[in-house]
């Protein structure tokens, strides 16, 4: 599936979550601090969501960006190969999301993310309300701001987050970062 493809469907996605509920754009708006507009291209697959608005919007239905971007990929079995791994890439930053694990009951989620050199990604608190994570630096080094905490963690090192805030994951070396989000979504 290429990336425009995969754009139209987590658009679809982040329609049907909204109906499911019941809400208005306006309302998912509200809820997301987001702008109505922005909300509507992504639907319709005009735009393709940074990862600072994916976590608003997966914030704002009470899912994990994980979760978000499962529904929208559709069902799978118990092994899910690395061809099939669905890989999202943020226009913004080069940021770029790889779905490991299966989808399944587990209440588990792990990303793969490479982050390029310079690059920068701030996630809002709202992505987090509902999710116990560790970050797992596997290549290079990574910055994570966690309010007004900075921690600087190379290969190898292993991060619990604390309580919910807004965040950062910055790449401030020249080379690439590459890392392991495990979440653990809340029951």
């Amino acid at each position: 599936m290429n990336d425009r493809d995969f754009d139209k469907r987590l658009g679809a996605r982040v329609r049907t979550e909204r109906k499911s509920r019941g809400w208005s754009l306006d309302m998912l708006a509200e809820r997301a601090s987001v702008s109505r507009a922005m909300i509507h291209k992504v639907e319709n697959g005009y735009s393709s969501p940074t990862a600072n608005l994916l976590g608003k919007l997966s914030g704002a239905f009470g899912l994990s960006i994980s979760t978000l971007v499962a529904r929208a990929e559709g069902g799978q079995g118990r092994l899910l190969r690395q061809a099939d791994q669905s890989v999202w890439v943020d226009p913004e930053s080069g940021y770029r999301r790889r779905h490991v694990s299966p989808r399944s009951d587990l209440p588990l989620d792990l990303v793969e993310v490479a982050l390029p050199p310079g690059a920068a990604v701030p996630m809002p608190a709202s992505a987090y309300t509902f999710l116990r994570q560790l970050i797992w630096v596997l290549e290079g080094d990574l910055v994570f701001v966690e309010g007004d905490t900075r921690n600087v963690l190379g290969a190898g090192d292993c991060l619990e987050l604390g309580p919910p805030t807004d965040c950062e994951f910055r790449n401030e070396s020249g080379s690439d970062c590459r890392y392991a989000v495990i979440a653990l979504r809340a029951s």
